[in-house]
């Protein structure tokens, strides 16, 4: 059975339309911030299992960025799907 995503604007979609960009989770620094601080959200990154929420461009859909928050060690079921644009919003509180 092939994984299923549903985006907000297209409906249900096959995985294959999508690509991945990565870890949703990391905050931009400031850019005032250190080198440090820069460093670590450039170049370190855990890699989780688990529940986790990443990024993704539905690039033979309608080209928008999402937020997906999926299980990626052995079900890979996705929970939920949002337009990284309501998602940004959200975090911005």
């Amino acid at each position: 059975m092939a994984s299923l995503i549903t985006c907000p604007h297209c409906g249900i979609r096959p995985k294959e339309e999508f690509s991945i960009r990565g870890d949703a989770s990391p905050v931009r620094p400031v850019a005032t911030a250190s080198d440090d601080a820069w460093y670590v959200y450039v170049f370190v990154r855990d890699n989780s299992k688990g529940r986790i929420i990443e990024h993704w461009h539905h690039s033979a859909g309608c080209r928008r960025w999402l937020v997906v928050e999926r299980d990626n060690a052995a079900s890979h079921e996705v929970y939920s799907v949002t337009d990284a644009s309501v998602h940004a919003k959200g975090a911005a509180r």
